[in-house]
């Protein structure tokens, strides 16, 4: 097969993989994004993987804020003051990581990657107040939560949903649904600013980021009705998808190291 024709093709792929999964998690999906681009995809220098990836997560989960906007999930004044807050803190980590030398990014990045995995395995409480409202004292709590979240998801190039997620239940009390949907302000804010500093570089690849964006937005659409299949099996969804997660975190660990 063309070399050319597998990169593209397996980009569309896993784009609609990576789109599907952060519709039916809200988080944890764009994690994969950075391996699939060096180890299938092909993409060879690991700060352009991590740019192009931090775009196409940006992109895909903007289809799927839409979805979510449209049913009412979004609990907008809290999660722009939280995705705001985070805006700095991910410039400033992708500015850090961008001096790190390739394959120790790639190490710590496994290290994130093991941490997403074990945080996906602990159980969620589906229950909160599905009418919460920002008060000055809700708005001291996400601000700075989302600073640090940022600051991760710049560093890593990930969306940081599995941290966003948990941070805006504890800050806020809403539901978990109101949670993963809101989520999604942020991995569209943090991923625009990652992904716009690596691309002043000249780190994020066109024609890849595109094929990811495709197979991304069909992904997004494929995975509403199935987060609605899975309503009754979602823990035991998310548990497998973790164990996915850590089995991708020790062999990226594995290859950074140098032993692969």
């Amino acid at each position: 097969m063309d070399p050319l024709v597998w990169s593209y093709g397996s980009a569309v792929v896993g784009g609609a993989v990576i789109g599907l999964l952060l519709a039916v998690f809200g988080g944890g999906g764009s994690v994969l994004a950075t391996p699939l681009l060096i180890y299938v995809v092909g993409v060879r220098d690991p700060h352009i993987a991590i740019g192009t990836a931090a775009a196409a997560v940006a992109v895909n989960a903007a289809a799927g804020l839409a979805v979510q906007a449209r049913a009412g999930r979004v609990k907008w004044p809290c999660a722009l003051v939280f995705g705001g807050a985070g805006l700095t803190g991910s410039l400033v980590g992708a500015h850090l990581a961008k001096q790190m030398d390739g394959e120790r990014l790639l190490f710590w990045f496994a290290i994130a990657m093991a941490v997403v995995g074990v945080s996906m395995l602990a159980p969620k409480k589906a229950t909160g107040n599905p009418d919460v409202h920002l008060t000055a004292a809700l708005t001291l709590k996400l601000a700075p939560v989302g600073l640090v979240t940022g600051l991760a998801a710049g560093f890593f190039g990930i969306g940081g949903g599995f941290l966003i997620v948990p941070g805006l239940m504890a800050a806020t009390g809403m539901t978990l649904a109101n949670a993963a949907a809101s989520s999604l302000v942020s991995v569209v804010l943090f991923g625009a600013a990652t992904s716009a500093s690596y691309a002043t570089a000249g780190l994020v690849n066109g024609p890849v980021f595109g094929a990811l964006v495709v197979g991304g937005v069909a992904g997004a659409i494929a995975g509403i009705p199935l987060a609605n299949a899975l309503v009754g099996r979602a823990d035991l969804a998310r548990r497998a998808f973790a164990l996915m997660v850590l089995a991708t975190a020790a062999y990226v660990g594995w290859r950074a190291s140098g032993r692969g």
